[in-house]
């Protein structure tokens, strides 16, 4: 027979089994956004693999004091656990700045393109010259193309890599007013540019009064989450006998469920700060044609 304590303890898990395998269940059903395999996604895995080797190393170390100073190894996992998403829970602000500028970037080579096609100039002799007038950060996207071009690659389909490697929403507006130009050969480009420049102007002067007001969130994050951590390392230090329940399998058992609830509700407090980016209009299937 078994202790009323290990009733407990089995009750617990096996709560939490029910509640993790409900939770594998809802995410099979909705299912995730597919990602565009583009060039740059590999140098991009290859970064990200080497800021979580770092992270990671530093979330051993932490692991290890938090274990030698409270003995818990449920807070210790925990801990290792919130250095290694610690970027991602109050971050944010960095990807969506970035975004930012790559929208101002866009939307000045589009009146670029736009001064220049209106000199008599043909689309492929425009797009080679806007390189040098670029942003830096779009340099290299369109110097990638122009060789492309110089390749003897259809003008539709190196602006559908283009595209591709931009992976940004705004940019397949741009993107496909030019390949539609490119197909059908029509007049009104220029027009169409100046009204797509106009267009990312006014929807990064939006993104900016968003993100001043997503600021607020993100800080209200940081505090609940510092607040949060702050009040149980003082209960440690300084009345370890408030806490001393959590001491034996039972108790960390226990624990592991709070800190399971205060980690969704970090989550929570993440996603609401975070910036979600729209569904693209331009998508590469098998033969590398727009959907």
């Amino acid at each position: 027979m078994l202790t009323a304590p290990e009733q407990m303890l089995f009750a617990i898990v096996g709560g939490a089994a029910i509640g993790g395998g409900l939770l594998l269940a809802a995410m099979f059903i909705r299912g995730t956004r597919p990602r565009q395999a583009t060039p740059d996604r590999a140098a991009e895995r290859k970064e990200r693999l080497r800021s979580f080797t770092s992270r990671a190393g530093i979330a051993a170390i932490v692991a290890a004091v938090v274990l030698i100073l409270t003995g818990w190894p449920v807070i210790a996992v925990g801990s290792a656990l919130l250095v290694i998403g610690w970027r991602g829970l109050v971050g944010g602000v960095a990807e969506e700045r970035m975004a930012m500028r790559n929208l101002e970037a866009l939307a000045a080579w589009t009146e670029s393109l736009r001064d220049t096609i209106a000199g008599a100039a043909g689309l492929e002799q425009a797009i080679p010259s806007s390189v040098r007038a670029a942003a830096p950060t779009l340099q290299p996207h369109i110097q990638a193309m122009v060789d492309r071009l110089h390749t003897r690659m259809p003008l539709a389909d190196a602006l559908q890599r283009f595209a591709d490697e931009l992976d940004d929403p705004s940019a397949d507006l741009v993107v496909a007013a030019l390949i539609l130009n490119a197909r059908l050969r029509g007049p009104g480009l220029r027009e169409v540019l100046g009204a797509l420049a106009g267009s990312a102007r006014e929807e990064l002067d939006v993104r900016r009064k968003v993100e001043a007001e997503r600021r607020s969130t993100r800080r209200s994050v940081q505090i609940v989450v510092g607040a949060s951590l702050g009040f149980a390392a003082l209960l440690i230090i300084f009345n370890p006998s408030y806490v001393g329940e959590y001491q034996g399998l039972l108790g960390q058992a226990v624990l592991l469920i709070v800190a399971g609830l205060f980690g969704a509700g970090f989550a929570w407090m993440r996603r609401l700060a975070k910036f979600e980016k729209p569904e693209r209009l331009l998508k590469a299937s098998a033969g590398g044609e727009a959907a």
